[in-house]
């Protein structure tokens, strides 16, 4: 995961992008999956480096703030400065998810907005008469994430995302480059063939901040009504929804390339 080798160039669309609402043309999604190809070799760093040199300014970037989100964000005052990087706040996270906001802004000067939904906590919850991630996690999920993200992605190009392939069957075919059906946008994830350790190797490495729960034996971490600790060395995803069939909120699903 170093980035001694020098940095791809990338090479002009092969085709222009959909207008917003229109289907992507067969020539626009064949050359995000040959440039998807090309950047199979490619390092996370210099992953990052041609999604910049591409799509800004319409590259956005969203995180919640695991460690592959930190680790990517560590890069982009170098590689990717005009970045818009936004955090689906949905009012139910960990004090100290939104801790490592401010740490991460004041390392690296990167300012993250926290983009929430249109109803607060008490009104949303008021609403639908308690909490409803109770007896509905996925619309839960759907009003206060997907909704979220759809009006993010209004004006932009490309989003970069911190998934990897090894983390769940989900995102096990997830390509570095593809066209994301769900938020009619290019996605672009630096991070998919890099592993676990590699991520966390080069965090401690390079003194990257992350989120302390980690160390308390939470692998994964999401809203706190839906994360739970799990066993180490188990499911990353295992503390999640736990006694669910339900493994993913949905951003990483039905569209996004997979």
């Amino acid at each position: 995961m170093s980035a001694a080798r020098p940095l791809p160039i990338a090479p002009p669309p092969a085709a222009p992008a959909p207008a917003p609402g229109e289907a992507p043309s067969d020539a626009f999604l064949a050359d995000l999956a040959a440039e998807s190809q090309r950047l199979e070799t490619a390092t996370p760093d210099e992953i990052v480096a041609w999604a910049h040199d591409r799509y800004a300014p319409g590259l956005a970037m969203g995180t919640a703030f695991g460690p592959e989100g930190c680790l990517v964000l560590s890069m982009l005052p170098r590689l990717a400065p005009t970045t818009y990087v936004f955090n689906l706040d949905t009012g139910y996270q960990f004090q100290q998810t939104l801790d490592l906001r401010d740490r991460i802004a004041e390392k690296y000067g990167v300012e993250v907005d926290m983009l929430q939904p249109e109803l607060s906590v008490p009104e949303y919850e008021a609403l639908h008469g308690g909490p409803l991630y109770r007896d509905n996690p996925d619309q839960c999920c759907h009003d206060r994430k997907i909704k979220v993200l759809e009006r993010a992605a209004i004006g932009r190009t490309a989003w970069m995302s911190g998934i990897r392939r090894d983390q769940s069957p989900v995102r096990a075919k997830q390509p570095i480059v593809a066209w994301d059906r769900k938020f009619h946008l290019v996605k672009i994830s630096p991070l998919a063939n890099a592993s676990g350790k590699e991520v966390w190797s080069r965090i401690i490495k390079e003194g990257v901040p992350y989120n302390p729960l980690h160390d308390e034996g939470y692998p994964s971490v999401g809203c706190w009504p839906c994360t739970q600790k799990a066993d180490a060395g188990g499911d990353e995803r295992a503390g999640r929804w736990a006694g669910k069939a339900k493994t993913e909120c949905g951003l990483h699903t039905d569209g996004s390339g997979i």
